[in-house]
């Protein structure tokens, strides 16, 4: 399945699925994350989102919708894609969206955003969405050339507080500029209601991970509301 950006369409309005758990988790297994993923599919998500390259590949095997495949090297810092080579493996393990840090922060391998989205595109079929952290990001990777605008990093870049959930302001700020990309919600969503502000603030589609694919936290808001 080789996506063009104008069958980006499908997924107006629609639901989007992270599957990823952490190193030393139980489900830290590409097989279980190709399951949840499936799961997701089942439950009406229009694409999954998963980390690593064992995962993309499962999952591609797995679902028959977009895969948007990172790689998480590192911890803290550009992290999330950070590099071309990062990218085109990504890309290589059939990755129909490559995220990637899409911040105005120095890249470990020293290219540019815009030197690594052209990098993506000449040597891969994937399209590129840039995880943003604020309004400049989002500016700057839309004219790097990124196909998608995230705000995976609203609250985790240093230019933004971290909001309790969505930030909401932020995807009104971008979704007004009219950047001429699809604007993707991503961050802190926990619950339907937040989902759909995040839409209606006007966000392109919804990203929503840990409320559904991580039980480990899930089971904590329940517990921490019984012994609050």
């Amino acid at each position: 399945m080789t996506l063009k950006l104008t069958n980006l369409d499908a997924l107006a309005g629609q639901l989007v699925v992270s599957a990823q758990a952490y190193p030393g988790e139980p489900m830290r297994d590409p097989r279980t994350m190709a399951q949840i993923a499936a799961a997701a599919v089942i439950g009406g998500a229009a694409a999954i989102r998963v980390q690593g390259i064992a995962d993309i590949q499962f999952a591609r095997a797995a679902v028959e919708v977009p895969v948007i495949g990172l790689w998480k090297d590192g911890h803290d810092g550009v992290f999330i894609t950070p590099t071309l080579r990062h990218a085109l493996s990504c890309a290589s393990a059939g990755a129909h969206i490559v995220a990637i840090d899409g911040t105005r922060r120095p890249r470990p391998d020293g290219l540019t955003l815009a030197e690594t989205i052209e990098g993506i595109h000449a040597n891969s079929n994937s399209l590129v969405m840039a995880d943003c952290g604020s309004f400049d990001d989002a500016v700057a990777a839309a004219e790097a050339g990124a196909d998608l605008i995230g705000t995976t990093l609203a609250g985790y870049s240093g230019e933004r507080p971290k909001t309790d959930g969505p930030d909401l302001e932020l995807l009104a700020e971008i979704a007004a500029a009219n950047l001429g990309k699809p604007l993707i919600a991503e961050g802190r969503i926990h619950s339907p209601a937040q989902a759909r502000a995040a839409l209606d603030a006007g966000a392109f589609a919804v990203v929503v991970g840990t409320a559904i694919t991580h039980p480990s936290t899930i089971t904590g808001w329940f517990k921490d509301a019984l012994t609050a």
